[in-house]
């Protein structure tokens, strides 16, 4: 694993990360490459391809949702999480947070179940379910949801908004269309706390960060 290169993207990030942190980041990867040979968990394939966009990518919203969560143990739900994007590198970085990871496809539910297991990582769940229905066993049990691609902006805020908490926050991980798919959500119902340009190491492509809070947080507070 090239050690290298992610020390160089995790430097530029300005992230001081633990010899064990990097460790089980480069094992998490070896992981998923090797199950992506049988169970095409991810459409990129090749170290570099996985290291730059899987991996920086995630843990590239640490600072941002380190200064908006401000509990030392935030309950966290990453919806449709795939092959573990964000939540395992988060959950790797920050191990006194709780990440509860919901994926309805089975194959990606066993290989999120075998990284647990074989990282040891205490403090993730993985929920084999669609969200809506985690959300009306969980309704209002998250301080905060997250998403990497799973679906527009629009519906990813509808299926947050049963499992937020009263003040609870939506961040969603976006790209070029992040303009384009906020002109489809309500201001009436949503109020956009923040919109953070990500710097990604050595990838030329953009990456934004949209933090969201439902209306009624903002009315309480104003």
């Amino acid at each position: 694993m090239s050690e290298g290169l992610l020390a160089l993207g995790i430097q530029e990030l300005g992230l001081n990360l633990s010899g064990p942190n990097i460790a089980d980041l480069e094992l998490f990867l070896e992981e998923m490459g090797r199950w992506n040979q049988v169970h095409n968990l991810t459409a990129i394939e090749g170290e570099q391809a996985s290291i730059r966009l899987h991996l920086i990518d995630s843990i590239a919203v640490l600072p941002v949702l380190k200064s908006f969560l401000k509990g030392s143990t935030p309950k966290i739900a990453d919806l449709g999480s795939g092959g573990g994007l964000p939540a395992i590198p988060i959950a790797i970085i920050q191990p006194e947070w709780k990440l509860v990871l919901i994926e309805a496809i089975r194959k990606k539910t066993a290989f999120l179940q075998h990284v647990r297991g074989r990282l040891k990582l205490k403090n993730i769940e993985v929920l084999s379910d669609r969200v809506e229905n985690v959300a009306l066993q969980q309704s209002g049990q998250f301080d905060a949801v997250i998403s990497r691609a799973f679906t527009n902006l629009s519906r990813f805020l509808e299926l947050s908004l049963p499992l937020l908490k009263p003040d609870g926050l939506v961040f969603a991980m976006k790209a070029k269309r992040a303009d384009e798919e906020m002109q489809d959500v309500s201001l009436e119902d949503w109020h956009l706390l923040a919109d953070e340009l990500l710097h990604i190491p050595n990838l030329a492509v953009e990456r934004r960060l949209l933090v969201l809070a439902p209306v009624r947080k903002s009315a309480l507070t104003s």
